[in-house]
């Protein structure tokens, strides 16, 4: 039996503004990417957050991005590779903190955004992230784009890695997320998500945006939060998943 961990971006409401329905996420998912404060999230919401994941028994990871607020964590910032190292191990420590004040811990690194993308192609800032999760704790396995920059630095440097396909977004055929200032990024429909999870889950092809068959080997798939009718899609890719004999577990 084919099992697949399914994960989902979190914790990314900030101040009186509140964004996604967390709680409903949680509930169709396996593991969660709990923003780090940078990109989106607040102390209070990410202690919240790890607090309703670890009583649904979810595995919590730290989900650092660009310093990048206004930009919601999606704009290409170029960068010193010590300062982003720093700015990526400060979010995994708050993260790490209030985590452990809400009874859990985290047990993974997946990095957001702009900067997910950049470091699938950038050597220096991939291995900026590398060198940060190195010094915060080895151990931390890294979530990253199969066949990408950071994937090869992160195993070089002995880490883990665990590979990632997206539910929801369409792939160019290098492999690579088609960019979200082009149409057809973004899949919407419950028919087109549901049939790229279970053709990710059994075979680890997917269709790309010019028609072709690509190889992406996954181990945990991500459902964002952040698109309209996302609860909705979770639900469903889930309900899929298991009608389609597919195990769903957390990778850790």
């Amino acid at each position: 039996m084919a099992t697949i961990d399914l994960n989902s971006d979190v914790g990314e409401s900030f101040g009186n503004w509140t964004f996604g329905d967390d709680a409903a996420i949680i509930a169709s998912v396996t593991s969660v990417n709990v923003a780090g404060g940078f990109h989106a999230g607040d102390p209070t919401t990410i202690r919240a957050t790890c607090a309703a994941a670890a009583a649904a028994g979810v595995t919590v990871g730290a989900h650092p991005g660009y310093r990048d607020l206004a930009g919601f964590g999606r704009r290409f910032i170029e960068m010193d590779a010590a300062e982003l190292s720093n700015d990526v191990i400060y979010q995994i420590g708050a993260v790490q903190a209030l985590a452990r004040a809400a009874g859990t811990a985290v047990r993974y690194v997946k990095p957001h955004g702009a900067l997910y993308n950049t470091i699938a192609h950038h050597p220096v800032q991939a291995q900026a992230v590398v060198d940060a999760v190195l010094a915060v704790d080895p151990t931390l396995p890294l979530m990253v784009l199969p066949n990408s920059e950071i994937e090869r630095l992160a195993r070089a440097a002995g880490l883990r890695t665990v590979s990632e396909a997206f539910a929801d977004r369409a792939y160019n055929p290098d492999g690579s997320l088609v960019s979200r200032t082009l149409p057809g990024a973004v899949l919407h429909s419950v028919e087109a998500v549901t049939a790229q999870v279970i053709r990710l889950a059994l075979d680890g092809t997917v269709v790309a945006i010019d028609g072709s068959v690509i190889a992406v080997p996954a181990t945990s798939i991500c459902l964002h939060g952040d698109t309209p009718d996302a609860v909705r899609l979770a639900a469903a890719v889930r309900s899929a998943l298991l009608g389609a004999g597919v195990s769903i577990a957390s990778f850790v």
